[in-house]
């Protein structure tokens, strides 16, 4: 039977690798992911989880590690943050390029400089086009029941690609939640044991796995991974219904909240959208016609259920937590201002909540009553799209000035 025990998101990921039975965990502390791997080595070390525990020198071997282990037959599994996930970059393409379903909690924390040990989805908005799945979780229940789909979606044979479950640093990762636990059996049933396809290590039948390739195959190769995304949104939403009827949790690729008879929808990834449903109920009572629309899933990116979500609104404004530094906008406004193309809707972007700053409800508050004004043509666009950033921001810092 399933039980109810207060975790913490660290603690419901870990318990999630455990229910999936890895066989291998290779790992490297890095803070706010340490209590993860923590766990699972006591686990493995009496006998709770019957996997073998490397303990590496970084994060690059980690990944190497659990890449070897899973091409030998066996599911395999890692933790990592912020700069951990910066030091595996090159093997996360080894990973994906080999079609390895590895699967990886990643607790979102923002990478350097200035240094910070807080939440910004920088880490793996770095890694958006490194050919990995990516989910990201609200709260902690969603951080275990998705690690579990995640292995059966990564591991499908039409699909064959590593998935990372981004979770926010101390928001999710250290904050106690009441979370179901669901028994052994059930997961058994619904993820069963890991069974290797396409590239694998066998002494009685080898293979060259990794090898240089000439640009006549290059691109063909590059393009079976894309048919694995494309087969992956396909996939995903049968997996998540099947864990519905399994577990009675039904999550979808596009999570509406109140949206449906909305002029102002605000698209949002991770636990601001706890934060932004609570405005949400505020001003619903105030007659104000808004909603939310949370994704759980960023690559592949859901275009047609999203298109589908804001069909028909005047304006959809879209908060981002990473800067994207460079762009006219954050990665997430500029995949749903790209879906939205070529329809009426009014796409608006902003950025908050960098390196650990709290997303309130003050501030989404104000984000809302900015695109209710934007409805009304009272204005054209935002006043600033960092919109939680202090009036003296330039004056926080000086570069080339002695004091």
């Amino acid at each position: 039977m399933p039980t109810r025990r207060v975790l913490d998101g660290n603690a419901a990921a870990a318990e999630a690798l455990r229910l999936a039975r890895v066989r291998v965990i290779a790992a490297y502390p890095v803070t706010p992911q340490s209590p993860i791997v923590e766990r699972l080595s006591s686990y493995a070390a009496d006998g709770t989880l019957k996997a073998k525990y490397m303990r590496v020198e970084s994060e690059h071997s980690a990944m190497s590690c659990v890449i070897g282990a899973q091409l030998t037959g066996v599911r395999s599994g890692t933790a990592t943050s912020s700069v951990g996930l910066a030091l595996m970059h090159e093997v996360l393409g080894v990973a994906s390029g080999c079609r390895v379903p590895t699967v990886m909690p990643v607790v979102n924390r923002a990478l350097v400089s200035p240094w910070s040990l807080w939440c910004d989805h920088q880490d793996s908005m770095a890694e958006r086009d490194s050919g990995w799945l990516q989910f990201y979780v609200e709260n902690a229940q969603e951080a275990l029941d998705s690690l579990l789909m995640a292995y059966r979606i990564a591991e499908d044979s039409q699909v064959l690609t590593p998935a990372m479950v981004c979770l926010d640093s101390f928001f999710v990762s250290h904050s106690p939640q009441l979370v179901v636990l669901p028994d052994q059996e059930a997961v058994d049933e619904f993820l069963p044991e890991y069974v290797p396809a396409n590239l694998y290590l066998d002494p009685r039948d080898p293979l060259f796995i990794n090898g240089l390739v000439p640009p006549e195959d290059f691109s063909e190769m590059r393009y079976q991974q894309k048919k694995g995304f494309e087969r992956a949104l396909e996939i995903i939403p049968q997996v998540r219904r099947a864990f519905g009827r399994k577990f009675g949790r039904q999550y979808e690729m596009v999570e509406t909240y109140r949206s449906e008879d909305a002029d102002v929808v605000l698209v949002t990834l991770g636990s601001m959208s706890g934060t932004a449903k609570h405005v949400v109920n505020k001003l619903r009572v105030q007659d104000h016609p808004v909603g939310v629309a949370k994704l759980g899933v960023f690559r592949p990116f859901p275009v047609a259920e999203l298109r589908k979500a804001l069909k028909g609104k005047r304006v959809v404004g879209v908060l981002d937590r990473s800067a994207g530094l460079g762009a006219d906008g954050g990665p997430l406004w500029l995949e749903v201002e790209s879906a939205l193309s070529g329809t009426q809707t009014q796409v608006v972007g902003y950025v908050a909540g960098l390196g650990g700053r709290d997303i309130t409800e003050t501030t989404v508050r104000a984000l809302f009553d900015e695109l209710l004004q934007i409805r009304d043509g009272k204005r054209s666009g935002p006043a600033k799209r960092w919109i939680d950033t202090r009036e003296n921001a330039m004056e926080l810092r000086t570069v080339g000035e002695s004091e």
